[in-house]
C-alpha cells in the first residue's frame, strides 16, 4: 500500500531537518594522510551513529593549508610541516593551529613490475632524473646510467600543491619545489598508481600506503642514500631503525584552534589520537610510539599551539627527535 503524500512529505522534512542538525567536521589536505584520516573518520562516525559527519577532501597539503589559513576547514591533513609562508598567512588571518604528528611514512619510489633492470636507484640518479635541468634533456634511461636500456623514461609524480612533492624535491634535489615539469603530475595518488602500472618504462613516487595497497601492480625501488651504502627498501622496520633515508618522513594533522571550541571537533581530534596507531598500521604506515599520541592528547587538552618544525621541511628527522621536540612545546 502506498503511503499518503502528506506522510511522505513529513518524513522527508524530518530527514532533511535531521541532516541539517548533524554536526560536521571539515577536513582537507594531503592525499598521503587521507587513508589514515578516512579510516579514523569512518570509525568515529560509526561510534557517533552518524550524529557527527566528517568530510575528508584531497586538495593536497598546500591546498589544505590555504583552506586552513582562510578558516574554511577544521582539520588539515599534511604530509609535511607547515611552512613559513603558510605560518605568515595563518597569522595574518588570525588563525592558530595545533600540530599533531600522526605517523611516519616511507615515501616510495615505484616502478612497473615488468621492469627487470632497475634493482635499486641512488639519490644522485634520482636527482639526475628529477632536477629542473633534466627537463626536456634526460628522456631515456641510459642517459642516467649507461647500464640501463635505451628506452624512454615515463615519469609520474606528485603535483605542486602536494606535500609529497615538497618533501621529495627537498630530499632529492636539495630545494623544495625544485623539479622538472615535464611529467604526469597529480595530487591524487591513484592516478599515479594507474600510470606507473600501465607502462613498463615508468617510474614514480608517492606515500607508502598507496604502494602497499597496489603491490600486485607495482614494485618498490630500493634507495641508495650515498655511495658505499647498501640499497634499502621501504618498510616499517627500515623507517623505525632510521636506515630508509632520505625518504622517511613524519606526517601530521593540524587542528584549527578556534574549531576546538566546537565539541564535535575536539571529540574527533581526541578520537584521532586514541586510534591513529591502529589505523596507521592498518593502512601500512608506521605508527608512532604510544607516547607520541599521549603528547598529542595533552596538546589538545592544553591548547598548545604552533609548530616544532621551524616552518620548513626537515629531511632526515627521526622519530625520537620529533617526539623530543613535541614534548617541549
Amino acid at each position: 500500500m502506498r503511503m499518503p503524500f502528506n506522510v511522505l512529505l513529513s518524513a522527508s522534512l524530518l530527514a532533511a531537518a535531521t541532516l541539517a542538525q548533524a554536526q560536521v567536521v571539515k577536513v582537507d589536505g594531503s592525499s598521503t594522510v587521507y587513508p589514515i584520516t578516512e579510516g579514523v573518520a569512518e570509525d568515529f562516525q560509526k561510534m557517533k551513529k552518524n550524529a557527527i559527519k566528517v568530510t575528508v577532501g584531497i586538495s593536497g597539503t598546500g591546498g589544505g593549508f590555504k583552506k586552513l589559513c582562510r578558516g574554511e576547514i577544521d582539520v588539515q591533513n599534511a604530509s609535511r610541516p607547515i611552512l613559513e609562508k603558510e605560518m605568515a598567512d595563518c597569522r595574518a588571518a588570525g588563525i592558530e593551529y595545533i600540530e599533531l604528528p600522526v605517523a611516519f611514512d616511507a615515501l616510495t619510489v615505484v616502478m612497473n613490475p615488468k621492469n627487470t633492470f632497475l634493482k635499486s636507484i641512488t639519490v644522485a640518479e634520482l636527482k639526475a632524473i628529477w632536477e629542473p635541468a633534466a627537463q626536456g634533456k634526460i628522456l631515456r634511461w641510459n642517459q642516467v646510467n649507461p647500464a640501463w636500456p635505451d628506452a624512454p623514461i615515463k615519469l609520474f609524480g606528485a603535483g605542486s600543491d602536494s606535500g609529497t612533492f615538497d618533501y621529495f624535491t627537498e630530499a632529492v634535489n636539495g630545494k623544495s619545489k625544485s623539479s622538472r615539469g615535464d611529467y604526469t603530475a597529480s595530487e591524487d595518488d591513484n592516478v599515479l598508481v594507474q600510470g606507473v602500472s600501465q607502462d613498463v618504462n615508468a617510474i614514480g613516487y608517492f606515500g607508502f600506503a598507496y604502494y602497499a595497497e597496489n603491490q600486485a601492480r607495482l614494485k618498490s625501488v630500493p634507495i641508495v642514500e650515498k655511495a658505499g651504502k647498501p640499497p634499502v627498501a621501504p618498510s616499517e622496520a627500515t623507517v623505525l631503525d632510521g636506515t630508509y633515508q632520505p625518504l622517511a618522513r613524519p606526517i601530521f594533522i593540524y587542528v584549527n584552534a578556534k574549531s576546538l571550541a566546537k565539541p564535535e571537533v575536539r571529540e574527533f581530534a581526541e578520537y584521532y589520537m586514541k586510534t591513529a596507531s591502529k589505523i596507521a598500521k592498518e593502512v601500512k604506515y608506521v605508527p608512532l610510539p604510544a607516547k607520541a599520541y599521549t603528547i598529542g592528547l595533552d596538546h589538545i587538552a592544553k591548547g598548545k599551539k604552533g609548530t616544532v618544525m621551524g616552518g620548513k621541511n626537515e629531511v632526515g628527522i627521526r622519530i625520537d627527535e620529533l617526539l623530543a621536540r613535541e614534548a617541549k612545546l
